[in-house]
């Protein structure tokens, strides 16, 4: 009881649409268990593989205009309310948003015969997540967030020329390298906060002298070398200048990761795991740009590293550290969950590396594809009911 008013719990309706984590993580990691066998499957000649666009551009498509601005949507539609201080989008708000996006993966695999809706459904998606990022970071004067809001506005445009790729029989390439590229942006400034943070957190609570250093020369330069790199990539994807520039952000990323004590966290997975997936990023750069040197991997190969490595591994360390912490639940990864980072961890390392071992492809392609969309299925399957539920502290 406060002031004569009895507090009722939410029900599991309100509870799901209360935070912008609990939708659209499920949604995302459901979609990535179901995506990546469908894809497979389409290569292996199975079913009807009459989509949209072609079913390389479905799949590459589905990845990074689908499945991840989900994930960004949960987490940012989550964490702008601690950046502005303000209420969380929730409610009807937050059930048209889901709505939209799950229109638009429907618009995506199911041909209307109409391109023009099937891509302003589809694309309606990042459209409003950017606006709505704006209007928060307007309204809390939090313009010291406004990168983040910059690049999911230019992801939006990103989906849009993919689109206008399409209908004028033009290159998809550049608009999926420029989402790549700007993914490498995302990920260095939020990851770049996110795991010194909580390393911090976990050292201090474990009674450590040794703390992640602060933001620095070096951090600056990191995420100044990223930003060129991105741009470079996008533009320029097969000048030597290219390539140089992603080796140089990536020796400075792995600098800049030495200087957190990512070795001093390996009793907790939770935050351990977000230090290996800056590592992921890290090796991306570097591989990419080995890659545009012709030296070691393929091109194809490199940009897994990102996709299925750091984009992977980075999204379900920040997806069960949410899920755990805004749900009441102590942050802590329990064997199940060290089982989602093995199985996203060995889908990646499989589809980066495989392809040289001369195993055949279509064993290496399915291992991975299973591993990797496995971990996305465990997710759902033991976070699920913690997303679904009333936070245990309401």
């Amino acid at each position: 009881m406060s002031n004569g008013i009895e507090r009722r719990p939410l029900s599991r309706e309100l509870a799901f649409f209360s935070y912008g984590f609990r939708p659209f993580f499920l949604g995302s990691a459901l979609f990535a268990g179901v995506a990546i066998p469908v894809w497979v499957g389409i290569l292996a000649g199975m079913g009807n593989a009459a989509l949209l666009s072609t079913a390389r551009d479905w799949h590459v498509h589905e990845m990074l205009f689908g499945f991840l601005p989900a994930v960004i949507a949960g987490f940012l539609l989550t964490a702008v309310s601690n950046w502005t201080d303000r209420p969380a989008v929730k409610g009807g708000e937050l059930m048209a948003l889901f709505a939209v996006w799950v229109a638009g993966r429907v618009a995506m695999a199911i041909p209307t015969g109409l391109p023009l809706l099937s891509a302003l459904v589809d694309g309606a998606f990042l459209v409003c997540l950017a606006g709505v990022v704006w209007r928060e970071l307007a309204a809390g004067n939090s313009w010291n967030h406004a990168p983040v809001g910059l690049v999911v506005s230019l992801y939006a445009c990103a989906n849009l020329l993919f689109h206008l790729s399409v209908w004028s029989d033009a290159d998809t390439d550049r608009p999926f390298r420029m989402a790549l590229a700007l993914m490498m942006v995302l990920l260095t400034l939020i990851g770049g906060r996110l795991v010194p943070n909580f390393t911090r957190e976990f050292l201090g609570g474990q009674g450590r002298a040794e703390r992640p250093a602060r933001f620095s020369r070096v951090d600056a330069v990191a995420i100044g070398l990223v930003a060129l790199a991105a741009a470079s990539w996008t533009f320029a994807p097969q000048a030597r200048l290219t390539g140089w520039i992603l080796l140089g952000a990536g020796v400075v990323h792995v600098a800049r990761l030495l200087r957190w004590y990512g070795w001093l966290t390996w009793r907790e997975p939770l935050v351990c795991v977000l230090h290996w997936g800056y590592a992921w990023v890290a090796a991306a750069l570097l591989l990419l740009g080995c890659a545009i040197l012709e030296i070691g991997l393929s091109k194809e190969d490199a940009v897994h590293a990102l996709t299925t490595g750091a984009i992977g591994v980075m999204t379900l360390g920040v997806m069960t550290r949410a899920s755990l912490g805004h749900t009441g639940r102590p942050r802590h990864a329990g064997p199940a969950t060290v089982c989602v980072y093995g199985l996203v961890t060995v889908g990646a390392v499989v589809r980066v590396f495989g392809p040289c071992t001369g195993l055949p492809s279509n064993l290496v392609l399915g291992v991975a594809a299973a591993a990797w969309s496995g971990a996305y299925l465990l997710f759902a399957l033991v976070y699920g009911p913690y997303l679904l539920r009333p936070s245990l502290d309401e």
